[in-house]
């Protein structure tokens, strides 16, 4: 028996030896994605995706034996290179998105050229750069084997077939061994691809990617082949579902009247409840809440094309896609769209927006829209005071203000959105750019220099970080907010015309932030223990509510006002404000918020939100809101369900184009009879 297990270790050795180079690539690009996952899901005891990554790593690596001499070493530098690249890419990703990248998204990278300062100071940390290790550790290894004997002779060797196949083969086995513990479930959300961080967390970093790479080939051959199960399951969804238009309270109250839309950028809900020294950090926003419709538990549902995705939803009652973006892969679709359906009722729609036409696609995205016009950038407006990544919000809006009213003289009714900009990551200190120069005379003008230099200066705690210069940007984009409302008191236009604010996403703040402003102990000058009492724990469900954005509906008379706690996703305005407008939607996704017994916010990921519950369909986990609510399995299901219906049937609409054909088979329809 010691005999054996000598004759075993020396085998081994051997085969360390001879095999040096193949060894050290698989360690390091295994041990790669183990901290990746450690600084991401944190799930580093599972066996199951190091298994996974393992099984990945002796495939792609076992083909590196038909090659030889230093073509052998350029193969598996090549990939060593690639891997650490996908591990840094997703370090940051995941920072910023709590999920991983997709192949997909490289047709979303030039957005990245309007915001590329935002990503190097914002995005961007040293630590990212440690997944470049591998690349450094390979060719530190390669050039102290090359000056051994052994190694020279192991290289003229040539091919080594009968290793590439073994090892197959031991990659095969461990591939497996990992599928024999997958559940149905698992396989599910694999072929899905929707909950990204799940895939990672079961399936490893690499398994993900290379069934990302197959699902955007898929995606391609789904656009061709997958129509007719696609349109079957949209034909039972709405089959099923009770689209007729809502009656209630609200029903045509603004009839007939304008409206103008507010894009707020990164607008946090929980901002709106921070007073520093006595002072409201949001006092304009306050004051609009109180005097209009306030919605308080209202949530963005935003994939990685963020504000245009807030855009669409919006405008469509759809949801947006995680393969690709709309606004940039599917945005020549037929989608029914509140210009649209205004239009039928003799609007005029246009938006504004102070940054490039071309970013998010939105010059192209908009009018696919049914936007009669896009006003943007340098084509429409002086660029005269430039803060952050372009035009201010002040001048933005003084500059809007004429347009809205020459529109407003010109046309019957309107539809215009405005979408703010200087609130948009890497949020900078605004005080140091000197821009507070706004009426203070006027009722919404209210801004306080006084309480942004106590921001920055005079609470050391957050002077100069991330959350700190995050709140200062916020008081100047309430201040903003507040000049625009006087400018158009200053016009006739609110005499017949709704305002409706809206966040777009949340800031993306992450959990460092929140403890800087929530758990910072002054006598310490450093963050509570988690054991501290009045220490809150923003774990993962914390910060996820948290991301609650505001939604107000507002008009100069107060002629609706009040506060509306039923949980509401973008998705549900559409179908809101055309109850309360007099269009409707029947392929609306969302629900009229004042018609509905129990909402549901279904995000992109696939984690739904109710009054009572968040569900993190990632990890299978039900987080109680209200800790009295009784869990049933039956309601879990029933959501889980209907989420997973949900994000389908929009998918389909979205990819196969079936809005068009739905329409057309329609119209043909109503020709006939």
């Amino acid at each position: 028996m010691l005999l054996d297990i000598q004759t075993m270790g020396e085998r081994i050795k051997l085969y360390f030896r001879n095999n040096m180079l193949f060894v050290i690539f698989v360690i390091i690009t295994v041990a790669n994605a183990w901290l990746l996952r450690y600084f991401t899901v944190g799930n580093i005891f599972d066996r199951e995706p190091f298994i996974a990554d393992v099984a990945t790593v002796l495939f792609i690596g076992a083909f590196g034996y038909f090659f030889k001499g230093q073509n052998r070493y350029r193969y598996f530098l090549f990939f060593t290179i690639l891997f650490s690249i996908l591990a840094l890419v997703n370090a940051m990703y995941y920072r910023n998105f709590n999920s991983f990248t997709s192949i997909s998204l490289i047709a979303t990278s030039s957005q990245l050229i309007g915001v590329a300062d935002a990503i190097v100071f914002d995005v961007m940390h040293f630590r990212d750069f440690s997944h470049l290790w591998p690349v450094a550790a390979l060719i530190f290894a390669y050039k102290n084997l090359s000056n051994r004997d052994f190694f020279k002779k192991i290289e003229e060797n040539g091919r080594d077939k009968v290793r590439a196949f073994s090892t197959l083969v031991v990659a095969i086995i461990l591939f497996a061994f990992f599928a024999s513990n997958l559940s149905g479930v698992d396989i599910s959300r694999l072929g899905k691809q929707w909950n990204r961080e799940f895939i990672v967390t079961r399936y490893g970093l690499y398994v993900y990617h290379v069934n990302d790479m197959v699902s955007s080939v898929q995606s391609s051959l789904t656009n061709l082949f997958g129509y007719d199960e696609a349109r079957k399951k949209f034909i039972d969804y709405f089959e099923e579902r009770d689209n007729r238009p809502s009656i209630n309270k609200y029903t045509n109250i603004f009839e007939g009247k304008n409206i103008i839309s507010i894009h707020a950028e990164s607008f946090q809900s929980f901002v709106m409840d921070l007073e520093f020294n006595g002072r409201e950090l949001t006092p304009n926003i306050n004051r609009l809440a109180q005097e209009g419709l306030f919605f308080t538990n209202f949530y963005a549902q935003d994939a990685v094309g963020t504000s245009s995705d807030s855009e669409f939803t919006l405008n469509t009652s759809l949801m947006p896609i995680n393969s690709g973006t709309v606004a940039i892969n599917y945005f020549d679709r037929e989608y029914v769209s509140i210009p649209k359906l205004l239009k039928e009722k003799d609007y005029y729609s246009f938006s504004m927006h102070a940054n490039n036409g071309t970013y998010w696609n939105r010059n192209v995205l908009h009018p696919s829209l049914g936007y009669d016009y896009f006003f943007y950038h340098e084509k429409d407006f002086e660029l005269d005071e430039i803060i952050q990544l372009g035009l201010s919000d002040k001048s933005f809006f003084r500059q809007a203000v004429p347009i809205i009213e020459e529109i407003h003289q010109r046309e019957e009714n309107f539809y215009g959105t405005l979408i703010t900009l200087t609130n948009h990551t890497p949020f900078r200190d605004i005080v140091e750019q000197e821009i507070v120069d706004f009426d203070f005379s006027l009722p919404y003008s209210y801004y306080d220099e006084e309480l942004d230099m106590m921001i920055e200066e005079e609470i050391p705690f957050i002077d100069g970080t991330r959350i700190g210069n995050y709140l200062t940007s916020i008081h100047y984009a309430d201040a903003a907010m507040g000049k625009l409302i006087d400018l158009l008191q200053e016009t006739d236009i609110l005499d017949d015309t709704v305002i409706v604010i809206y966040g777009d996403h949340d800031a993306k703040l992450r959990k460092g932030d929140y403890d800087r402003l929530f758990n910072y102990d002054p006598e310490t000058d450093d963050i509570l223990d988690s054991e501290d009492e009045n220490y809150i724990n923003f774990d993962f469900y914390r910060r996820e509510l948290y991301k609650s954005v505001p939604l107000i509906i507002w008009t100069n008379d107060s002629e609706i006002q009040g506060e509306v706690d039923e949980v509401m996703g973008m998705y549900d305005i559409m179908p809101t404000l055309g109850n309360m407008f007099g269009f409707y939607n029947p392929y609306a996704l969302g629900n009229d918020i004042f018609s509905v017994d129990e909402n549901v916010v279904v995000f992109p990921s696939g984690n739904w939100l109710t009054n009572e519950v968040y569900y993190n369909t990632q990890r299978s986990e039900v987080k109680l809101i209200n800790p009295e609510y009784h869990v049933s399995v039956d309601k879990i299901d029933y959501f889980e369900n209907y989420a997973d219906r949900l994000l389908t049937v929009s998918r389909g609409i979205i990819i196969h184009d079936l809005l068009a054909k739905d329409i057309e088979q329609k119209e043909i329809e109503g020709e006939e009879k």
